[in-house]
């Protein structure tokens, strides 16, 4: 059976295609949301024409595409022109053109995604930050020479801490190192790296700090270009250093810290002088002035050689006696100061001689302390460590004797 057309009656309410489309426009352009969107995607096309470039942008998987466009007039402006197969963030408003009932982005801006986005990003934060003269070398400070605190902040799980700690240990032991927790990678680093530092400032003991962290990928040391530790590293009032990763692009954080290095081992090199070459170096300087002494002391003879020479010539008895004299005292005070130069070296010497006495091991085994060692050679810091009957070497200041676990009470 077939519908009688003629029984439908047509209604008021009926709307032009223009209508329509008017209606569709309206809803499409007067949406807040709409009028200002960033939209992400790749250029699967791109056509240059006289009144601007036309281009589409899609969803990686090709699922979904939409029609764009840059009047000529906005494409000087663009931080990056778009490009068949790149992955652009485009930031425009949704137009509807009603000739063909398409609607159409129009683009204001376009940006390199991914790593090229990244990279803009690290160099609009430096543009920033150099107008603000926090790049400027003069800013930065000299690290104390020989400091006695020191603060790290790192990871307690890294390997980093382990790497500055033998290294602080073997250049100069009895250092006091103050240890300021922080994760390093992640996105809860950069507000905990600040607040490691902050921790430190509060304490006030520290002369220098050591920010570190091993290498890892780019993604990993993200934190080091992030504005909140970047700000906090330039604006802390006690010196920093830096060693984070390996061979690699300085970030943002090296950039702006006192002193940067690659690892953070030459970090802990870096901070403290080993003993042992300030040892030497004092050896050498009470060398040095020996010669320079024995030297003076020539001069003086030479000196004292000739006016006797030039006396006798003259006979002059009355002015050999006072130049005589004058010599005299002149050499016993060149003799007084170099005594008392001596001295305070000699006095300096057995300062550090006595300082390497006492931190000698077998020093402290001599004044009646043990050494209890396992069968392995592992020293034994904790009784829970051990199991009954478990041979144990006992260290003593002369020899060392074997025992067996018997009893123990943690």
């Amino acid at each position: 059976m077939t519908a009688d057309f003629t029984d439908f009656l047509i209604p008021d309410t009926a709307v032009s295609v223009a209508g329509l489309t008017d209606y569709i426009r309206l809803l499409l352009e007067q949406d807040e949301q709409l009028r200002q969107i960033w939209v992400i995607g790749e250029v699967s096309s791109a056509n240059n024409h006289r009144s601007g470039l036309f281009f589409t942008l899609q969803d990686p998987d090709g699922q979904a595409a939409i029609k764009c466009v840059v009047w000529s007039g906005q494409l000087p402006k663009l931080m990056q022109r778009p490009t068949v197969g790149e992955q652009l963030i485009v930031l425009g408003s949704i137009r509807l053109y009603p000739a063909r009932g398409e609607y159409q982005l129009s683009v204001w801006q376009a940006l390199p995604a991914g790593v090229g986005l990244q990279a803009l990003r690290y160099q609009q934060l430096r543009n920033r930050l150099e107008a603000e003269g926090l790049l400027d070398p003069q800013r930065k400070r000299s690290l104390p020479s020989h400091p006695q605190t020191i603060a790290v902040v790192t990871s307690p799980t890294a390997a980093a801490w382990g790497d500055i700690q033998k290294t602080l240990k073997q250049r100069y032991p009895g250092l006091h190192v103050l240890f300021s927790p922080a994760t390093v990678q992640g996105e809860q680093a950069p507000e905990s790296i600040v607040k490691a530092i902050e921790r430190v400032e509060r304490d006030g003991r520290a002369e220098v700090i050591i920010l570190s962290r091993g290498g890892g990928a780019v993604e990993e040391l993200a934190c080091f270009n992030d504005e909140r530790v970047v700000r906090a590293v330039a604006n802390c009032t006690i010196p920093i250093i830096t060693g984070i990763g390996h061979q690699r692009d300085e970030s943002l954080v090296d950039l702006v810290a006192d002193e940067n290095v690659h690892t953070p081992t030459a970090a802990a090199e870096r901070v403290v002088p080993a003993l042992a070459d300030l040892y030497n170096q004092h050896q050498h300087r009470v060398v040095s002035l020996q010669q320079a002494v024995q030297r003076e002391l020539e001069t003086a003879d030479d000196q004292l050689q000739g006016l006797r020479e030039r006396l006798q010539r003259l006979r002059l008895d009355k002015q050999v006696q006072q130049q005589m004299q004058a010599l005299i005292w002149q050499r016993q005070k060149l003799v007084q100061i170099t005594s008392g130069k001596l001295q305070q070296a000699t006095q300096h010497l057995e300062m550090l001689r006595q300082k390497l006495t006492t931190l000698d091991p077998k020093a402290v085994l001599q004044r009646g302390y043990a050494v209890v060692r396992q069968e392995d050679g592992m020293i034994v810091r904790n009784a829970s460590e051990l199991a009954m009957g478990q041979e144990l070497v006992i260290q003593l200041g002369q020899g060392e004797v074997k025992v067996r676990v018997t009893g123990k009470k943690e």
